[in-house]
């Protein structure tokens, strides 16, 4: 039977007010491998005021690839990327964040993955450039770091959960989401809802390791807090979608949190026999701090990771523990964190 889809990727970008990534993204879409014609890139423009249509526009006129340019009002990712969907023409659908470049082999190393293994949906993993900031070089320390969330979100060889490919750099087969539907109206943890009605299909799902994107992430400390919050209080909205998508490792930031908290206190009121675990917490968050700086080969993160890696632990465990107790335990609505923004 004849393949009725005019490409093999429809790459699907949402993007609100993000004029100065956006233009960033498609220029590393033009040194991609594979051949343009296998692949078209849709923008979803989520109601920017921002001049992000006209740039994309004038972009469209000389790009080596077929660029589709859509436009609804302000409704989030998730519904940017279901309108994207809807006007793709790709075999597959292939999602990237705006604040995001692509590897030069990213959608040829997806070709190959699918060659080979025949998944239904796949993901890979994010990364950073040597130029990117000390504080994005250190949140991508801490995101991809075994001991904090590199073994849940797949960063690690060592994985402790299971494996769903992200919305800021995964692909699903265009029949599968004719079947499951498209994302929900999660405001935050769209993507692992997602990801978890198509493993749910029982099809192959594959992380792709040398597919690679470079995340330029939060730009700041707090908000980088404020993401990781939300994405502790998404993780009990999912469990009550789901119970699957609540796994005991997600436990552990709200622990480590109270941990933190007791051995505070307790070595304020108790110096002698406590204090020794502060001076040892001290002493591991320096040592992630040299290990990231010799990874990273940038001495600036050394100050920093021993302040984001708490962030990202005491952060999430608070979100966590909150939706816990005003869900779970006073059976509340839906609790969305931090929504000033959805991007």
């Amino acid at each position: 039977m004849e393949d009725s889809h005019n490409f093999l990727f429809s790459v699907i970008v949402p993007t609100y007010n993000r004029i100065g990534e956006i233009g960033e993204l498609l220029e590393s879409l033009t040194h991609q491998t594979l051949d343009n014609n296998l692949f078209e890139v849709i923008i979803v423009d989520d109601g920017s005021t921002d001049s992000t249509a006209e740039f994309i526009q004038n972009f469209s006129l000389n790009s080596p690839f077929r660029i589709s340019l859509l436009k609804q009002n302000h409704q989030g990712p998730g519904e940017a990327r279901n309108y994207g969907m809807k006007n793709a023409l790709g075999k597959y659908f292939i999602f990237i964040d705006s604040d995001c470049l692509a590897d030069e082999n990213w959608l040829h190393n997806y070709e190959i993955g699918i060659n080979i293994n025949s998944p239904i949906a796949f993901g890979g993993p994010d990364k950073v450039l040597p130029n990117f900031s000390p504080v994005q070089k250190a949140i991508d320390y801490s995101m991809t770091s075994f001991i904090t969330t590199g073994g849940i979100r797949g960063h690690s060889k060592k994985k402790i959960s299971k494996y769903y490919p992200r919305s800021f750099n995964m692909g699903v087969r265009a029949d599968i989401v004719n079947i499951i539907g498209g994302m929900n109206k999660l405001r935050h943890g769209q993507d692992i809802e997602f990801s978890n009605r198509i493993i749910s299909t029982g099809g192959k799902v594959s992380k792709v390791d040398n597919a690679i994107v470079y995340h330029k992430r939060r730009m700041s400390i707090k908000k980088f807090f404020r993401q990781v919050f939300n994405w502790g209080v998404a993780r009990i909205n999912l469990y009550l979608i789901d119970s699957k998508m609540l796994e005991p490792v997600h436990f552990l930031p709200a622990i480590g949190t109270l941990v933190i908290v007791l051995t505070i206190a307790l070595a304020i009121l108790f110096p002698t026999p406590f204090l020794f675990l502060v001076y040892l917490g001290i002493l591991i968050l320096f040592l992630m701090g040299i290990h990231g700086g010799i990874k990273y080969k940038d001495i600036r993160v050394i100050p920093l990771i021993p302040i984001i890696v708490p962030t990202q632990i005491i952060g999430y465990g608070l979100g966590f523990l909150i939706a816990f107790i005003r869900r779970i335990i006073f059976h509340q609505k839906e609790f969305t964190g931090f929504v000033k923004k959805y991007y």
